[in-house]
């Protein structure tokens, strides 16, 4: 592999950077959110079968102490 100068590895970098389409604002705000809120769902989710399976375990646990 060639190896570059370290001037022309930085305009390598700037020139792909350049390229870049970052996101606006308002991309940002709306993926961060949406990021929370299933992250929420997910959270919720869990508990419920936590819950789920806490009961089944005391239930069978009941029947047999």
């Amino acid at each position: 592999m060639a190896r570059t100068n370290p001037l022309q590895f930085i305009q390598q970098v700037r020139s792909e950077v350049a390229k870049v389409v970052w996101p606006t604002r308002r991309e940002v705000m709306l993926t961060t959110v949406m990021v929370f809120i299933m992250a929420t769902i997910t959270a919720i989710f869990f508990a419920l079968v936590d819950l789920g399976i806490r009961s089944g375990l005391q239930g069978v646990l009941g029947l047999f102490g």
